[in-house]
């Protein structure tokens, strides 16, 4: 029996379009390098997409905003992408997706590194 996974559909076509990227550029880019060359991938691919949404982040049930945040994509709606170019991902990177999930009221994430010999990714959802 086959897993379906939440959006499964849009976090393959994204993971495509990142790994067209990495296979183009490699790695050693700054991250905004993969952003803009992932945005062009998408815009390729069809896929609906936010950039750099900012988001403010509140605390409790206070009405101040104490910060914002922005993610690098969203895309569809649904699924949030965020791009590090480091040698390896870290605790603290899949940390600030799932904040990043819980801020933006989304469920499905994507962490994704161009920072390594090849591309690495993780899928979070809450």
């Amino acid at each position: 029996m086959a897993i379906v996974l939440k959006h499964g559909d849009f976090t393959e076509r994204i993971l495509g379009c990142a790994f067209e990227v990495h296979r183009f550029l490699g790695s050693g880019f700054q991250e905004v390098i993969y952003q803009r060359a992932l945005e062009l991938e998408f815009i390729a691919a069809k896929l609906d997409y936010s950039r750099e949404i900012e988001q403010p982040i509140f605390y409790k049930d206070h009405k101040t905003e104490i910060g914002s945040r922005r993610a690098d994509f969203v895309v569809a709606g649904k699924v949030l992408v965020e791009l590090k170019a480091v040698a390896v991902l870290e605790d603290v990177h899949l940390a600030q997706i799932l904040n990043y999930l819980r801020a933006y009221r989304l469920e499905v994430g994507l962490l994704i590194n161009f920072g390594s010999k090849s591309l690495t990714f993780k899928r979070a959802v809450l």
